[in-house]
This record gives structure tokens, sequence and C-alpha cells, in this order.
């Protein structure tokens, strides 16, 4: 399905070394996804360069950094990224993929089956929802990727890391905007933002990483639910 060779080479250029039993792993992952998606909508990326770029590199780039460790949750996952990618990438992560929808969700479950990863807890939840059960402030990390506004996505991540965690936003060129945007929501869930660190995906797109460390205990008064948090954000 892809090309290993093409997606180890791209992913050198960060020094990313990928083995080869985890490139038979992104591949047979590439195949799970294409023969679901017939049946149940995950992604509508399906060529093989275009997982290796806008996916799995994409992926790596964010399991790669070092604050990606220890207790991991990956909001509103979808297909699985970059949560399942990092868990091939770095299998020590105890990772939580967290996804309302129910078909994507069962999708998740046969796909890790398939890949024979462990160690995974599926929760078929909304984030501003498992951050008022036993997920609040539980995590080392918490990773987003294309679901909402970063002031939006503050609201729906940061109470379910844990004071000293990390959440980290996987936005687009547009990241210094949202990151103006969204000083009121970091002060009042008790975020403050580290470091953005750009780069540029093997097609050309540019990938910045939001860094904002959990630096005191979110408010019981947060998160507020879902239609508060999209119509009115911090």
């Amino acid at each position: 399905m892809i090309d290993k060779t093409r997606l180890a080479e791209k992913c050198s250029t960060w020094n990313i070394q990928l083995s080869g039993s985890q490139l038979d792993l992104l591949d047979r992952y590439a195949r799970i996804l294409v023969d679901y998606n017939q049946k149940v909508n995950l992604t509508a990326i399906t060529t093989p360069e275009g997982i290796e770029d806008r996916h799995f590199a994409d992926s790596l780039l964010f399991a790669a950094q070092p604050e990606v460790s220890g207790r991991m949750v990956d909001v509103g996952t979808g297909a699985g990224f970059p949560g399942v990618v990092a868990k091939i990438f770095k299998p020590e992560l105890e990772l939580t993929l967290m996804e309302p929808t129910g078909k994507r969700v069962e999708f998740l479950k046969y796909l890790c089956g398939e890949l024979g990863l462990t160690g995974i807890e599926f929760a078929k939840e909304r984030a501003e929802e498992a951050a008022r059960k036993v997920w609040r402030e539980q995590f080392d990390v918490a990773s987003a990727r294309a679901v909402a506004a970063l002031p939006v996505l503050c609201e729906y991540c940061l109470p379910l890391v844990k004071v000293g965690g990390v959440f980290v936003a996987m936005k687009g060129p547009d990241a210094p905007e949202e990151l103006a945007a969204s000083g009121n929501a970091l002060k009042k869930l008790g975020g403050k933002a580290v470091e953005t660190r750009q780069f540029t995906l093997p097609d050309g797109s540019a990938r910045c990483l939001v860094l904002v460390k959990k630096i005191s205990q979110t408010p019981p008064a947060y998160p507020r639910n879902g239609g508060k948090i999209a119509k009115k954000p911090l």
C-alpha cells in the first residue's frame, strides 16, 4: 500500500528513525484504513502518498516530540491520528483514544486488534463530558488534531491534563493568530503557552505544534457543556 522506503526517507529529514516492524505496521494500518473507509467515512485521504504525508508523517512528527510520554489522551482521534501512530512509534505510551462517534470507535478497536497493539483504552466520549468523569486531570499529555479553534480546544483538552502535563495542539499556518486569541482561555483553565514549533510536511503544507503547559488545576466550572463552548469560547 504505502511506499515504506519513501516514508522512512521523509521522516529521516526530521531525524525520525523507523524500524522495519514499525513500517510494516504502518503499511498494514493504511490497508485497513482504506478498506474500512469503504463502509465507514474515516478519511478523504486514501492515496498511498497522501496517507504517508498527511496522516503518518504528520502524526510521527507529533509523536517524536520529547513531551509525548507517559499517559496520553488523543481527543477527537477519528481514525487514530495521531494517537495510534504515536503508539506504534512509542509502544510504551499508555494511550486513551477519545472519540464520540461509535462507528469510529469500533474501527479503532478493530484496527488495534489487527495490529496487535495493547495497552490502549477506548473512550466513546465527548471530551467536555469525559473531563467531568474519571478522566479529569489524569493525563501527562493530550493531543488534538483538526478538531476546533485553539480557544475551544483548550477547554476540551486542558481539563483532562494533570498539573505539570502538557497539551499539544496540532495546528496549521494560523496557529499564531489562534494562540493570540487564547489568552483568556489559558488563564481561566490553568494553562500556559510555552512554545510553538513550526515544520513543513512532506507535501509542503505548514504544521505548527502549540505546546501548552498545565500550571494549575482547572476550576470545577470548566469545561462547560459543548454548546456553550462552541457558541461562546473563553
